[in-house]
């Protein structure tokens, strides 16, 4: 496989469905740090597509290249390992000797996918061992490592948005009708809110954080999303709706709109009036918006596997699952290490705060 990156600038990446591989994600993550490098990617004299690519400090000295949700060229499933291989080696020589691993986030599905919708698998994705001896596969050096934890999306509900909104409500659980039909009698409201709302939604997303167990992030992350927007270059834009009763407000969400997909990025309820079910009636307006903007997929983002009520997303199954769509199995995230020494030592860095964040 004869494949060359060429270097390009970061604000000449192609627009795509692919949140994470635009322009405009490249800004965000710069206002928390990160420094971005852009490469199309070519096949002899035939491009295939670009890639961005992002550096970052992971744990003293020791530096990531991540490549978030990249790369979009999806080569046969049985060629994964090899590709991502020859991508390495080829993206290794534009890095320093600070950079220790290659994370991929892979968009591709994963090779397991019709196994384990089958229920081969049970409720959870085989072992990380099994899934590197298959990666592995026609590679030459045998080192692609399943990373310690999938950095975006391994498992994430799609809900098709080329049909009728009738359609779309038909697919849903009774109980998912039942709660949108309850919270428009209850009086709740949606509207489209504003950065000035966005200290509002972060309130609601720390009593999130905090009744759900998971570590939040911090109010620069949220601010990025929407100083990092310039309308006279990017083809990404955000939507931000919140749900009020009078003058509370008990929910909110945050979505991306990028090529043809709509992506929910964050989400956020109060501590109080839950039985008022505002975030079924949020999700349902999305839905009808961005079906009304011409948007043709709303991914509404991780889920687990499977009804596994041990699973710690089981929670965003059961809720994100009953507005119907389909669960779509991707490969989650890859790390080609640079320095096997170094690279142990972030990983065991990595497993450590995983589960003492």
């Amino acid at each position: 496989m004869n494949l060359y990156l060429q270097p390009k600038k970061v604000d000449a990446l192609h627009p795509t469905d692919i949140l994470f591989q635009t322009n405009y994600w490249s800004r965000v993550k710069c206002r928390l740090g990160w420094e971005p490098m852009a490469f199309d990617v070519c096949f002899q004299t035939v491009e295939k597509g670009d890639i961005l690519v992002l550096i970052g400090s992971a744990k003293d000295d020791l530096k990531i290249a991540y490549v978030p949700q990249g790369p979009e060229f999806e080569p046969d499933a049985e060629m994964y390992g090899a590709f991502l291989e020859i991508l390495s080696q080829a993206l290794k020589q534009y890095l320093d000797s600070s950079v220790v691993v290659i994370r991929y986030d892979l968009p591709w599905e994963s090779q397991y996918a019709i196994d384990f919708k089958s229920g081969k698998f049970g409720l959870e994705h085989p072992s990380a061992r099994l899934r590197e001896l298959r990666m592995n596969i026609g590679t030459q050096t045998w080192n692609l490592r399943k990373a310690p934890l999938d950095l975006t999306v391994a498992d994430a509900l799609i809900i098709d948005l080329t049909c009728s909104q009738e359609d779309i409500l038909s697919a849903m659980k009774p109980k998912t009708r039942y709660n949108i039909k309850l919270s428009r009698r209850k009086d709740v409201r949606i509207f489209d809110a504003s950065i000035e709302n966005l200290p509002l939604f972060y309130e609601l997303y720390l009593q999130t954080a905090e009744r759900n167990g998971f570590k939040a992030a911090s109010y620069l992350h949220f601010s990025a999303l929407f100083s990092s927007l310039d309308c006279k270059t990017d083809s990404v834009e955000m939507f931000f709706l919140l749900a009020k009763q009078g003058m509370d407000i008990l929910a909110g969400a945050i979505i991306a709109l990028s090529g043809r997909r709509a992506s929910y990025l964050f989400g956020a309820s109060s501590n109080q009036g839950r039985h008022l079910m505002a975030p079924y009636l949020l999700h349902w307006e999305v839905i009808k918006r961005v079906q009304e903007k011409g948007y043709l997929t709303y991914d509404m983002g991780s889920v687990s596997p499977s009804a596994d009520p041990n699973h710690p997303f089981y929670g965003m199954y059961r809720f994100k699952t009953g507005f119907g769509g389909e669960i779509v199995h991707l490969n989650g995230s890859w790390d080609y290490p640079l320095d096997d020494r170094r690279y142990e030592d972030l990983r065991n860095y990595e497993s450590f705060m995983a589960v003492n964040p």
